[in-house]
């Protein structure tokens, strides 16, 4: 995930707006009391997202791969008082978690949780989206795209985190490796699609970020 290096990583850090209090505590909990915490999307990603919800103003927001809530709050961060983020994640055990910092973020009313198979749930929800955010098991990528696109409004937005997979995408590929071969069809799939137009976006680990023709 480190495709520059850590001084410029961190010229980038000192010079992007800090997290707020509850993020940072958000991170500091998750560092400390969660297992792989290089999952949470940090300050850096966690600003863009938030800038990029603040631009869009979405009412509907669809998030895939919870983890321990950081990168929903920041998306939330750009919806309209009326506006309603639904989650997904598989884990339970985090849901507590989640939902005590949902409340200390003051989100508590505006978004819902949802527990059980992303590949499942999000057919039987009956949703107008207008901004998604794809960071749940890789080798589901090019179905929950499918999923998404028929739920989005024309002109919304479909964010996918880890499409370059720590550089591997430009790799040779063991034929094993489902995450690896699910992320090239992903990007592939995107960038074939008539639909949408995309721009594959080297931040962190990569963000491949799509809107839907109106």
């Amino acid at each position: 995930m480190e495709f520059i290096s850590k001084e410029l990583d961190n010229y980038c850090n000192e010079h992007t707006s800090s997290a707020c209090e509850v993020l940072e505590e958000l991170n500091r909990e998750t560092h400390t009391s969660v297992l792989n915490p290089r999952m949470i999307s940090g300050n850096l990603q966690g600003q863009f997202l938030s800038m990029l919800s603040r631009m869009m103003k979405p009412k509907c927001i669809l998030e895939i791969g919870t983890y321990t809530g950081y990168s929903a709050i920041c998306l939330a961060k750009g919806m309209p008082v009326d506006g309603v983020l639904h989650t997904i994640d598989v884990n339970e055990e985090l849901e507590e978690m989640n939902a005590r910092y949902f409340k200390k973020a003051g989100f508590e009313h505006q978004v819902v949780q949802h527990i059980g198979d992303a590949s499942k749930l999000i057919s039987d929800l009956e949703l107008n989206i207008d901004l998604a955010f794809i960071d749940a098991d890789k080798k589901n990528y090019p179905l929950y795209f499918d999923l998404l696109i028929e739920k989005m409004n024309p002109g919304g937005w479909i964010i996918a985190d880890n499409v370059l997979w720590s550089g591997k995408v430009i790799e040779e590929v063991n034929p094993s490796d489902k995450s690896t071969l699910a992320l090239l069809e992903y990007n592939r799939k995107v960038q074939e699609d008539p639909r949408v137009e995309n721009l594959l976006l080297p931040l962190r680990d990569g963000l491949m970020i799509c809107r839907k023709k109106e």
